[in-house]
């Protein structure tokens, strides 16, 4: 069992760079076919003043740290039985290529159902961008099923 002593437990901030090929990789391999994120006078054009970041591609950045799964072993989870529960995302600005990003992670929840055969850990991530404004929040749940 997780112990729900972990909630409230802040994690090791991290920064990440936003650059503009991975951006248009990742619009590619999503199958965005908007030009605003591939072609930087496109997005001008649309009022971003670089490529502007896909929906979810905060996620991709929010796992871009030494040991990403560290933070499960840390609360003692068996990464065996986790599985990825469910991601939202509530943008404040935009971001956008050239941006530098500091994801600041907290566990806000820890509960169980079917009498502790799933537990749940809910973690929530504050982004502030280079000049310190707050971008977006991320939250994002994980299942460990236990036996």
């Amino acid at each position: 069992m997780i112990s729900k002593e972990h909630i409230g437990r802040v994690f090791a901030a991290h920064t990440v760079q936003v650059e503009a090929g991975r951006l248009r990789f990742f619009a590619k391999a999503i199958g965005e076919t908007d030009p605003v994120y591939t072609d930087v006078k496109a997005a001008q054009a649309a009022g971003y003043r670089d490529l502007p970041a896909p929906p979810t591609f905060l996620f991709c950045l929010e796992m871009e740290q030494d040991d990403p799964l560290a933070w499960l072993q840390t609360i003692g989870a068996d990464l065996g039985r986790i599985l990825h529960g469910e991601q939202s995302f509530n943008y404040y600005l935009p971001v956008c290529a050239g941006d530098s990003l500091r994801f600041e992670t907290q566990i806000s929840d820890i509960y169980d159902k079917k009498g502790g055969a799933l537990e749940f850990v809910v973690r929530k991530t504050r982004v502030t961008n280079q000049h310190g404004e707050h971008v977006a929040d991320l939250s994002g749940s994980v299942v460990q099923r236990n036996g």
